[in-house]
């Protein structure tokens, strides 16, 4: 019984689951495009003399001529003029004044390239003029146009990005001293963790940095660089990006809980995927030894991510059915192939069952009707409080990088049953699925950190209880057999030592191929990693995790 079963509904669909001066290079011509594409708009009243509207696609006629103008007003210093050409003529004419002052841009130039559609890409190109510092600093970007629907006119989108392609809405582009001193990051072992060597962990050393660079005994040089607006959720604030360096600071040293051949391991193990993260922890302390993310560089899905987990869940649902002594490992335990919850029936892949099996199997083969069965024994909120106060999800924890701690949410009827199988509205990421894993071994939660608290006395969030030895002993054997004969067993073969496993495919709305997730431990390690849109656990996520369990 290797198999992950899909999560299927029948009669319904629960849900489930984002002034400068200078030069300035000139379009061509500027005459007014005359589109035959017109209609008019017919007032009774009026006798049917309203002003003809234009529609339809633009043409590239008046791609060309509203961007020129506004790259013409742009670059002459004419911040009002260039506004009053986007759709956001406040919010545009506040961004242009402020910008070269900012950045301390002076002598732009911008280059158009060739117009495709609606787009026209553009190169910038600048000085630098900090306190005497001078540096040349060119970038591409580019604007889009669109056809406004009550005049017709032709404007520029306006967004952030007109002006750098790496400023987001809140953010801007400054030259002066950096906010923080270079940090010179370094592995458990005091083996030094570069952007260069590790892509994955440029954004995370970048958090490192704003947040303890001032604590390591740094100096800060001259940067242009993206100041990130700040944003309600922790969890979601980005770091600050530098994007030139004017004058060198002098680097304080950072050590990390980071281990860099795991490390190493992980990013090995997701390179060419198109999407995919992992994260590994030490179960005894909960130091984070590996963190890694595909694509490399920006969102850190590893830390941030707000994903369904999938089966990956029933870890957690599993704890809950033993302290409850709803059920045990050995325990029979069918699965049917349909269960009704609060008027909706469930399917197991494929109409599949288990009719005589004990529960042991059903964990091993994932059959999500075994779990779902016991919905109506549950009260709403008794997964919530399993997660939050025996794996510290939701807990606020103090990592030293931000993080989305992980979230179940009170639900009922269908919502709550499909909570039990990760699915309804619990969100996780790798980090949290590996702490599943590690708190299955260890027996409690120890929370996530890669920088000691001593550093910025920091106090870290602590789960209500552990595991009961029973329970925990329980979750150990069901997850012995997921990985050695359950639907984790080919993933895990030939992996040795103290060994655990679960797989989890997490169906989403519009997307033909579940979410692969996987998470493990082996002796003192666990691991979890999600490849999107790929299809089952084992066969997708579960070399992931592999790789960096052998590689420990």
């Amino acid at each position: 019984m290797r198999r992950e079963v899909k999560y299927g509904l029948i009669g319904g669909s629960v849900a489930l689951v984002a002034g400068v001066v200078g030069g300035f290079t000139l379009f061509g011509g500027s005459d007014d495009d005359k589109s035959p594409q017109q209609v008019t708009s017919a007032d009774a009243k009026s006798g049917g003399n309203a002003p003809s509207v234009k529609t339809g696609p633009l043409s590239a006629k008046e791609v060309q001529a509203t961007s020129q103008d506004f790259l013409n007003a742009w670059q002459s210093g004419d911040a009002a003029k260039a506004a009053a050409l986007t759709d956001s003529p406040d919010a545009a004419r506040s961004a242009l004044e402020t910008f070269s002052k900012q950045a301390k841009f002076s002598k732009v130039t911008v280059t158009p390239g060739t117009p495709t559609g609606d787009k026209v890409p553009y190169t910038v190109t600048t000085q630098i003029d900090y306190n005497g510092t001078k540096s040349p600093y060119s970038y591409p970007a580019s604007a889009t146009v669109h056809r406004d629907k009550s005049t017709g006119k032709p404007q520029i989108t306006w967004q952030p990005a007109v002006l750098h392609p790496g400023l987001a809405k809140g953010d801007e582009l400054r030259t002066g001293e950096a906010e923080a001193p270079p940090i010179k990051a370094v592995d458990r072992n005091g083996v030094e963790l570069t952007p260069e060597a590790h892509p994955t962990l440029a954004g995370i050393l970048d958090s490192l940095r704003e947040k303890y660079g001032a604590k390591t005994g740094g100096k800060p040089g001259v940067e242009l660089f993206i100041h990130r607006a700040k944003t309600a959720k922790p969890a979601e604030q980005q770091a600050d990006k530098t994007l030139k360096v004017l004058s060198k600071g002098t680097p304080g040293t950072l050590k990390t809980t980071l281990d860099a051949k795991l490390q190493t391991a992980a990013e090995k193990a997701i390179k060419g995927k198109k999407s995919a993260s992992a994260a590994a922890v030490k179960p005894s302390t909960g130091e984070i030894l590996a963190l890694a993310n595909s694509p490399a560089k920006g969102f850190s899905m590893a830390t941030q991510g707000s994903l369904a987990p999938g089966s990956t869940m029933k870890i957690v649902t599993s704890a809950m059915f033993l302290d409850k002594g709803l059920t045990s490992p050995g325990k029979k335990h069918p699965c049917p192939k349909y269960f009704t919850v609060g008027g909706w029936k469930f399917q197991n892949d494929g109409k599949s069952e288990i009719k005589d099996g004990t529960f042991a199997q059903s964990f091993a083969a994932s059959c999500n009707n075994a779990f779902i069965s016991l919905a109506p024994k549950l009260k709403d909120d008794d997964l919530t409080n399993e997660a939050r106060d025996v794996f510290g999800i939701g807990l606020n924890w103090q990592t030293g990088i931000p993080t989305f701690d992980g979230a179940v949410p009170v639900q009922s009827d269908a919502q709550m049953a499909a909570s039990l199988i990760g699915q309804g509205g619990v969100r996780m990421n790798p980090l949290n699925v590996a702490t599943f894993a590690a708190t299955v071994h260890a027996g409690s939660f120890h929370q996530p950190y890669i920088v000691a608290p001593s550093l910025d006395n920091r106090t870290f969030a602590k789960a209500a209880r552990g595991l009961k030895p029973s329970t925990q002993s329980g979750l150990k054997s069901l997850m012995k057999l997921t990985a050695t004969s359950g639907t984790a067993a080919e993933a895990m073969a030939g992996v040795g030592g103290d060994i655990g496993a679960k797989t989890g495919s997490a169906e989403v709305d519009n997307q033909k191929k579940p979410n692969a997730w996987f998470t493990a431990y082996r002796d003192d390690l666990a691991a979890a990693a999600v490849v999107p849109a790929s299809g089952h656990g084992g066969a997708n996520a579960g070399p992931v995790v592999r790789s960096i369990l052998t590689a420990g």
